[in-house]
């Protein structure tokens, strides 16, 4: 078994999965161990609810992984979602009392001020540049034109504090190290959204156990993501009702659900086995999965921005393993007849692997595989002894630093943790300065404006050079 392997967990509302891998030269992925746990207990709208639960869950997980490998997992990647996840619009602004050439410094001063924007009771996990409005024209990079005034605005990607120390407590508490912590959302979309989705514009929507998410790309850059507080458990519960118990209602939903059913194919003769000696009426039960299953999508479909909604060339894309009901697409038809409509049943990338539940392409693994393809840090520990006695069971990891990254894509998703307290906000910039020519301040080349800046500009250049082929 390799020892060199990437692992990745994602806590679900329905399961706590994980799963490790080889990256290969050609870009492929052998995946070399999987293992999930139920998280009902656990996890609620994918937010951790009960800490210590959801550690005895990871530790399974882990523990059933390192049996596969042969090896300790000393470090994972980890995605962050659920529902308190959301993106927040915010804009910042500089004027000139004399028209002024915008510089590097100027530019990152307005990342900075964003960075440092407070929201009460919420981690600004990941803020994303949008564009730059220099006096009437919108521009992507706005250094060295001259103006009076420049805006920057931003989406910045939000959750419940609370949420985001729950998850960091519960890898800390089973002993593992958090390699990095993406937005599972982005990516998600990075990994079954096409370069030219991307950029034509589609709202992805991932429809979940507990929680649906939609994500709206345009000119390849994230222009929404929010996230619903229904998913499949609600129809499930939906159908406890009659009452059934939970297992019987699951089982049913999956073998008998479909979100439209054609007047026509109704038949009231007809009933569905409970158990052995009850039954639900055909037309009860479709009007039980039907009504749930129709606020969902009007819901998710409510979530696309207005001034995009008309922008969407490329329509949306379903994933998720709520996407695999029946009819699922000809009920998002029915509440919105304008978008074409593609379902991701697996990722873009190449992967290679012999277990049955990633070779199944149902959408169900999809944010998994793309949180594995995001790693390039090696995540194995210590090799398990074969012997009973001589070694501690802890594992270790030789920390070396992660390899430059070639990637220019800016919205890669990896959580940028903006501390937003009262406290830690920093003094807003003054305009002092800014056009006297003189060097950057010590440290400012590094600052956190200055990195996002670097990335936008790759990033730009990188779609400039395509549109140009």
């Amino acid at each position: 078994m390799s020892k060199d392997f990437i692992v990745a967990i994602e806590l679900g509302s329905s399961m706590i999965r994980g799963i490790a891998g080889h990256k290969n030269n050609d870009g492929s992925i052998n995946v070399l161990a999987y293992a999930a746990e139920d998280s009902t207990q656990c996890i609620r709208k994918g937010a951790v609810y009960n800490v210590d639960k959801t550690v005895q869950a990871i530790n399974s997980v882990v523990s059933r992984m390192e049996t596969t490998l042969g090896t300790r997992i000393g470090r994972v990647y980890v995605g962050i979602g659920g529902q308190s996840v959301h993106s927040v619009r915010n804009s910042k602004e500089r004027t000139f009392p004399l028209e002024t050439r915008i510089s590097d410094e100027i530019v990152d001063s307005l990342l900075d001020d964003n960075a440092a924007t407070i929201y009460p009771e919420m981690q600004l996990l990941y803020p994303t540049t949008q564009e730059f409005k220099v006096d009437n024209q919108y521009q992507v990079d706005p250094v060295g034109i001259q103006c009076h005034r420049i805006e920057g605005n931003f989406l910045n990607i939000l959750c419940r504090k609370s949420n985001y120390r729950s998850l960091n407590s519960c890898f800390e508490r089973a002993g593992l190290q958090i390699a990095e912590m993406y937005l599972a959302p982005v990516a998600l979309a990075n990994s079954v959204l096409s370069d030219t989705e991307k950029r034509t514009g589609c709202a992805l929507i991932d429809f979940g156990a507990g929680t649906t998410t939609v994500v709206v790309y345009y000119k390849s850059i994230l222009r929404h993501l929010s996230v619903v507080p229904l998913g499949g458990e609600n129809i499930t519960h939906d159908l406890e009702s009659f009452p059934m118990e939970r297992e019987e209602a699951e089982r049913l939903k999956l073998k008998y659900g479909s979100a439209f059913t054609d007047n026509d194919h109704i038949d009231s003769e007809l009933s569905y086995p409970i158990n052995s000696t009850r039954s639900i009426e055909s037309p009860r039960f479709i009007e039980i999965v039907e009504a749930r299953t129709q606020e969902i999508v009007n819901n998710a479909i409510n979530q696309i921005p207005v001034d995009f909604s008309d922008k969407l060339i490329s329509g949306i894309v379903i994933t998720g393993g709520g996407s695999n009901m029946r009819n699922l697409q000809r009920a998002i038809e029915n509440a919105n007849p304008n978008y074409k409509i593609r379902v991701a049943n697996f990722v873009k990338q190449a992967i290679k692997s012999n277990k049955t539940e990633i070779n199944e392409h149902n959408g169900t693994l999809n944010t998994l595989i793309g949180l594995l393809a995001k790693g390039d840090m090696n995540c194995a520990g210590d090799p398990i002894p074969d012997t009973l006695f001589g070694s501690d069971g802890k594992p270790t990891v030789e920390v070396t630093a992660p390899p430059p990254t070639t990637d220019t894509d800016q919205d890669d998703g990896k959580v940028q943790p903006v501390d937003s307290s009262p406290e830690q906000a920093k003094e807003p910039h003054t305009n002092e300065g800014e056009n006297s020519g003189k060097p950057p301040r010590k440290g400012q080349e590094n600052s956190t404006g200055s990195k996002i800046r670097r990335g936008l500009s790759k990033f730009w250049r990188h779609l400039m050079e395509e549109e140009e082929n």
